[in-house]
């Protein structure tokens, strides 16, 4: 039965591929993903030396939903044309998807930082893009790390991640002091972000399903130190409470609302699973209208709300947005213009697209899908 709650649905992908070792004294034995049959090595001594790659042999490789395919390929072909066959051909083949690292400044990253730049990785962000410490590292082909495990009372050194998913965080432009909500915030990955940026003077992070609010508050222990964490709660609340609760409570909020996720519906598995799905998938827009009309009671007046999603879907991302603009007429939309050109040469932006931003994958540049808008209220 669909819930309609704040949660997104989330797979794990394993595939073929070249993997190597990196070796950290802190962290132990890490493999990853690379094209590259030449890696550079850390030892236990951390000194440097070559390695060569070895075939890691997949396990029960996910398959395709032929039933949410083609429910994909009838909506998306005449909501976006020839992107959708761009789109479509990244989304079907995992082993092309590009994964960046947002590096944890509160760990130590001296070896990593070099061992990066040695393999090629760039920075993301610039200093023009307003992201302040927060560091995300890319590699221009499909080079994936390992997600670090969790070991208490150590910090994790990065964090893997859809690099366009960092752009609700970018445009929410969270400042030293902000009083932050992140009303959907499970796995966690926006929150550390938005720490990795500045230091808000609370963050407020909401998660409603009892599981993904275990998974958000060790992604919290795994990044951020104790210090720090004195500025942050984890909630346990239907998201839409917020608009009863804390009207004008806080400086910005993101929204990055539970959506039909294009990369994991497509993987879904059984039949009976994807026609679940694509049943719920009815009911999420309107969820989506009052988790984004409940962030606009919690801000205050003269603060932002960004509202984010992963899909492609058009009833989920530009008329959601319409529809709460035309019943808050106190509320104003806000040019993200600047953002899409600061990140044109990494991000393929649909030009149709009313009332934001959304990234669509295409080859080379399979980041997304990423919807996201920004609102003001006055």
């Amino acid at each position: 039965m669909f819930r309609p709650v704040c949660w997104r649905f989330a797979h794990s992908f394993k595939w073929n591929g070249f993997s190597s070792v990196l070796h950290v004294t802190s962290l132990g034995c890490l493999s990853f993903s690379t094209t590259d049959p030449k890696i550079l090595e850390f030892d236990s001594s951390t000194n440097l030396r070559i390695g060569q790659s070895k075939k890691v042999k997949s396990s029960s490789r996910r398959q395709v939903s032929h039933l949410v395919l083609e429910h994909f390929d009838k909506q998306y072909k005449e909501e976006l044309g020839q992107l959708w066959t761009k789109a479509r051909a990244v989304l079907l083949d995992p082993q092309c998807w590009q994964y960046g690292l947002m590096l944890n400044r509160f760990a130590k990253l001296d070896e990593l930082s070099h061992f990066l730049q040695v393999q090629g990785f760039s920075s993301l962000l610039s200093q023009e893009c307003g992201s302040g410490s927060l560091r995300c590292m890319v590699h221009h082909t499909q080079n994936r790390f390992p997600s670090q495990k969790h070991q208490p009372g150590h910090l994790k050194q990065y964090y893997l991640l859809n690099a366009a998913s960092l752009l609700p965080v970018l445009a929410l432009g969270v400042e030293d002091g902000d009083r932050v909500l992140d009303m959907c915030s499970a796995p966690g990955g926006k929150a550390v972000a938005i720490l990795q940026s500045c230091t808000p003077g609370l963050l407020h992070c909401n998660e409603w399903d009892s599981e993904r609010r275990r998974w958000l508050q060790q992604t919290l222990e795994s990044f951020i130190p104790q210090p720090l964490k004195d500025a942050i709660r984890v909630f346990n609340l239907d998201g839409r409470v917020f608009r009863q609760n804390e009207e004008g409570a806080y400086d910005k909020v993101l929204v990055d609302a539970p959506c039909s996720n294009d990369r994991s519906w497509l993987y879904t598995g059984q039949p009976e699973q994807g026609a679940l799905f694509l049943q719920g998938r009815a009911k999420l827009p309107e969820l989506q209208k009052e988790l984004l009309s409940s962030a606009l009671v919690a801000v205050r007046p003269g603060g932002v709300v960004v509202y984010s999603t992963c899909t492609l879907s058009h009833a989920e991302n530009d008329a959601v947005v319409e529809g709460v603009l035309t019943s808050c007429p106190n509320v104003q939309l806000q040019d993200l213009g600047g953002l899409a050109r600061t990140f044109s040469h990494r991000f393929t932006f649909a030009p149709d697209c009313r009332y934001g931003l959304l990234v669509v994958p295409e080859e080379g540049r399979t980041w997304g899908p990423m919807f996201l808008a920004k609102l003001k209220k006055h």
